[in-house]
């Protein structure tokens, strides 16, 4: 049997990080295979006449850099994603004309009129004051308006419970940076939100998935990671899960809310999607609160460009919370967080909230519709599908074949932790495209990809 034996290219740097490097390269060309096992540490140091604690350094920085996976007692491995790009948003322009069934967009066109939101705050009080430095945590009549908020997912919470963040995903930036450090290990779902994949990576965090079923996150998969591992929080998003659209039923929240209590673990509870799905089961967090981060966030449900989303924390986490606050962007634009507090508590949010889930649930019977005969999964008025793909499909295969026919879908390979094996599946945004007519047309031509061969 051979043992993989990189190439290195002895420069000025650390050997272990251009071990890093030559992993990298390895994965990049083909030669390593996403799932591949790498030698041991000892067996890979010999082959290349190294310490074998440059090699665990340099297993380190390759898993830093997600490009591999290590699990005791089995081994290290190249993650399944390794030559996939997690990141939610290109940075390089758009094809003209391309179909948008990838993002996730909340439907902005039925988003709150701003300038009569702008003229209702000026002639309540005096706008400049929303210019200046304000307390971190958030105002107080901002801090009421987001306990209101939270009522809206189950979570009752007091104002001094609450944390106002710049958009959910400073929310979870200050939750995983502010509670944990370099280094710890987050359990999350073996298929979960891209958006934590990148920041765990940026902050040098380490995800540990968890096995799911056709009910969630498997409650005895989560048990033997916290025995096995030294986990310190786990990541969840239980009322419409994260690509699979997944509602975790009440009696496996409850098993996790156990084990959450019995292994010590921060619980950061993410429901981004809870309020498309109207028939919602009381948050995790409810049953272990002195454990629990949850994030209500507004992007999904009133405006995206509001940036703005209220945590609730128990008051040991909020000077942390706040600390992260302050660390990175001072505090969440109070101009913002006025119109969404006058929104929340004049009931224009709860107005848009179901005008949007009337307009998803019109997409969602035209995507029955179209994809008649293929096996998917979603929700009456949600943004999004799960649909699984015909043999011998895979998500990575529809990218590309949809990309070239001006369409743009996620594969199951971008969402993917670890070395967990993809499934044939690929994720489906019902609300990203403008008009039913253009999502129509790249339903069509999704439907007419999958009924011929990658």
């Amino acid at each position: 049997m051979t043992i993989y034996a990189p190439t290195l290219v002895r420069g000025e740097g650390p050997l272990y990080v251009e071990l890093a490097d030559a992993i990298e390269r390895d994965i990049s060309s083909g030669k390593l295979a996403p799932g591949e096992r790498l030698p041991t540490h000892r067996d890979l140091a010999d082959a290349l006449q190294l310490n074998v604690s440059t090699v665990t350094r340099g297993y380190r920085e390759a898993e830093k850099r997600g490009l591999v996976s290590a699990t005791v007692g089995r081994g290290t491995f190249v993650t399944t994603d390794a030559v996939t790009n997690s990141a939610m948003v290109s940075f390089e322009p758009s094809a003209p004309g391309m179909l948008e069934l990838g993002l996730i967009s909340p439907l902005d066109h039925l988003d709150p009129e701003i300038s009569e939101g702008f003229r209702k705050i000026a002639r309540r009080k005096d706008p400049s004051a929303l210019l200046r430095y304000s307390d971190p945590r958030g105002q107080a009549e901002h801090r009421r308006a987001g306990a209101l908020w939270a009522e809206r997912y189950g979570v009752s919470a007091r104002a001094e419970d609450i944390i106002v963040c710049a958009g959910s995903q400073h929310a979870l930036t200050c939750a995983l940076g502010g509670l944990l450090r370099p280094g710890d290990r987050v359990a999350v779902d073996e298929l979960t939100y891209p958006g934590l994949k990148t920041l765990a990576a940026m902050l040098g965090m380490r995800l540990v998935p968890i096995a799911m079923d056709e009910h969630g996150m498997v409650p005895e998969s989560l048990d033997a990671a916290c025995r096995r591992d030294e986990i310190k929080a786990l990541y969840l998003m239980p009322g419409v899960h994260n690509p699979t659209t997944i509602s975790l039923p009440e009696g496996r929240r409850n098993d996790i809310a156990r084990l959450v209590d019995r292994h010590n673990l921060i619980l950061i509870e993410d429901d981004a999607y809870d309020l498309t799905d109207p028939g919602r089961i009381d948050p995790v967090g409810n049953r272990v609160p002195h454990r629990s981060v949850y994030i209500a966030g507004m992007s999904k449900s009133l405006a995206a460009g509001l940036r703005v989303a209220f945590v609730v924390a128990p008051q040991p986490m909020l000077k942390a919370l706040a600390q992260a606050v302050l660390n990175t962007v001072w505090m969440a634009p109070p101009l913002n967080v006025e119109l969404t507090a006058m929104w929340i508590t004049d009931g224009t949010a709860d107005r848009v909230v179901a005008a949007k889930q009337a307009e998803a649930a019109r997409r969602y019977m035209l995507a029955c519709d179209v994809l008649d005969g293929l096996r998917f999964r979603g929700k009456r008025t949600g943004f999004f599908l799960w649909l699984d793909l015909p043999e011998p499909w895979t998500g990575r295969a529809l990218e590309q074949a949809a990309a070239a026919r001006g369409v743009n879908v996620f594969g199951a390979e971008k969402f993917v932790v670890g070395q967990s094996p993809a499934p044939r599946a690929a994720r489906i945004s019902i609300t990203g495209t403008e008009s039913l007519d253009q999502l129509k047309q790249g339903l069509v031509t999704l439907r007419e990809i999958l009924r011929g061969r990658p």
